[in-house]
């Protein structure tokens, strides 16, 4: 049987403790979305001043949507309220989107 050195083992150690740290922090996937019809605009409309004419006269400005999926241009599984949804970092605690 092969013996580890010290040093493979703290590496090693040092590896999962990174990821589980960056896991815990990282941030949800951000969308820009129209909060009426939940379709998933371009990441301008959501910017300062973003809103554009839809040739009507009226203003469509997104907002940010958080985490969940997008399918035909439209999102679900998620939230707009950014604390509202879970990373899934390994040992990290939070709720589901909704």
């Amino acid at each position: 049987m092969r013996k580890f050195r010290s040093s493979t083992v703290v590496l090693g150690g040092m590896g999962v403790l990174a990821a589980t740290i960056t896991a815990c922090g990282s941030e949800p996937d951000r969308r820009c979305v129209d909060p009426l019809s939940r379709e998933e605009l371009p990441s301008y409309r959501c910017e300062s001043g973003g809103g554009s004419d839809d040739g009507n006269g009226s203003t469509t400005r997104g907002s940010y949507y958080y985490g969940g999926s997008v399918r035909d241009r439209k999102v679900s599984g998620g939230s707009f309220d950014k604390t509202a949804v879970d990373t899934g970092g390994f040992g990290c605690s939070g709720t589901g989107g909704g």
